[in-house]
């Protein structure tokens, strides 16, 4: 089947070095027919005086790239939208602002701490980490349908809901998301109930969690409370990571009942029928 990365990072983010021409050179290389820049923009006041997103440099390489290499891939102007309930008025007044093919909301501070910042995590172990981040998760799902504007989304994708599996992970040796199996349901819930589809993001495969932000469980749960697309991306930074594991993305989706991948074109979602990746 047709595969699409929509989750991926140039050097237009902080934590990027990647030229956008090798990101389309490589997911070309990986045999894409799509994929969909999805810079940081970071708010927090300690992150915005070095935040690079730059709209009006990567939507003009965007359109250079595209009369190079559009016959051959989509190539997506994304962005994605770190969760700060106080500063939303900024952010929405930003996206409003702006032309995008996909807007991504993620998560990446919860209660004041950044979940990359060691420091931020005194007084929290794996446990009570987890719970706090899915907390944070669930208010934003909740959000996106507070803040739809006249039916339609602001926020089309729900970033990598149990990210957090990442850092407890690398700050104490394991993770665990099961014991709180009601707080993803009710994300789950949210999500659609706002009209914003949560991805797989596949970077937990390559970075020694083995599994995916969700795991196929969790997949196997969105199906059964209707779900019936979601996104994918490989959250790249790198262009040799681009495209990574969306294959065994969509295998697991065929397996767990989701009927299609959630692909997104000028803010309009163009699911694309899940089938057996071959080759």
């Amino acid at each position: 089947m047709l595969l699409f990365d929509q989750h991926l990072h140039c050097d237009n983010s902080t934590d990027s070095r990647t030229a956008p021409e090798d990101a389309v050179r490589a997911a070309i290389g990986a045999g894409l027919a799509g994929m969909i820049f999805t810079d940081h923009f970071d708010t927090h006041p300690t992150e915005w005086p070095r935040c690079l997103y730059d709209y009006d440099r990567l939507h003009g390489e965007i359109l250079s790239l595209r009369e190079k290499y559009g016959d051959r891939i989509f190539i997506g102007h994304g962005i994605e939208v770190c969760y700060q309930r106080s500063r939303m008025d900024f952010i929405l007044d930003y996206l409003a602002a702006h032309e995008f093919d996909m807007v991504l909301l993620s998560v990446h501070w919860f209660r004041g701490r950044a979940l990359h910042v060691r420091e931020h995590w005194d007084g929290f172990d794996t446990h009570s980490g987890t719970e706090a981040y899915l907390e944070t998760v669930l208010d934003a799902a909740k959000l996106a349908g507070e803040v739809a504007r006249g039916g339609r989304r602001v926020f089309d994708v729900l970033g990598h809901i149990d990210l957090v599996k990442r850092y407890t992970q690398r700050y104490f040796g394991a993770f665990d998301v099961e014991p709180f199996g009601e707080i993803v349901d009710e994300i789950l819930r949210a999500a659609i109930e706002s009209d914003i589809i949560p991805e797989v993001n596949t970077s937990g495969l390559r970075q020694g969690l083995g599994e995916t932000f969700p795991a196929e469980r969790v997949v196997r749960r969105y199906a059964e409370f209707g779900g019936r697309c979601m996104s994918i991306g490989s959250d790249a930074h790198r262009a040799e990571d681009i495209g990574a594991g969306l294959p065994h993305a969509v295998e697991m989706l065929r397996s767990a009942g989701i009927q299609a991948v959630a692909m997104f074109r000028s803010r309009r979602l163009e699911p694309v029928p899940v089938e057996p990746v071959t080759g």
